[in-house]
């Protein structure tokens, strides 16, 4: 089976789910904070590793003979849930913009988290060192942008985000 329908999932959450629930939910997941620095050039890698990813399942297929593809199609359905309840999270923020609920409460970035189970466990499904190495510079620069969004989070909502920032992990 070809390993590019493991992103339908992800592209109706991300595009079709977001956009349901709130249109301008769909334009604030949209929106990248100013970059400064080192920042600029994650985000390139960032945009282009997370292309390539999409772009190379189309030529890879899901190999069903190991335990790993069974432990990936564990891992990949994890990211799915995972993907669906950040998304419809990330819809319903405070009035203020911030969002405090559900996977909120426990991790900063939690649709960041989603994507990388999510392809962690494409990566497993797939067997594929290459998509391995394309997750790892995903990773890597997605950190990059959290960062910058943190220091947007911090000039927008002021003492409540370094409140929840001492409260709640970026990650898990």
């Amino acid at each position: 089976m070809n390993a590019f329908l493991t992103v339908i999932p992800i592209i109706l959450i991300r595009f079709g789910l977001l956009s349901i629930l709130d249109k301008e939910a769909l334009k604030r997941a949209a929106y990248f904070p100013p970059l400064i620095g080192s920042e600029k050039i994650a985000f390139w890698f960032y945009q282009i590793s997370n292309i390539l990813i999409l772009l190379y399942l189309f030529f890879l297929k899901i190999k069903n003979d190991s335990f790993w593809s069974c432990a990936g199609l564990i891992i990949y359905s994890l990211g799915v849930i995972l993907c669906i309840v950040s998304v419809s999270n990330f819809a319903k923020p405070k009035k203020d913009g911030i969002n405090l609920k559900g996977l909120y409460k426990i991790s900063r970035n939690p649709m960041y988290v989603a994507y990388f189970i999510y392809f962690l466990g494409c990566v497993l499904l797939t067997h594929s060192w290459i998509l391995l190495g394309l997750l790892i510079i995903f990773q890597i620069s997605t950190h990059w942008i959290i960062l910058s969004e943190e220091r947007w989070c911090i000039k927008k909502f002021g003492e409540e985000y370094i409140n929840y920032m001492n409260r709640v992990r970026r990650y898990f």
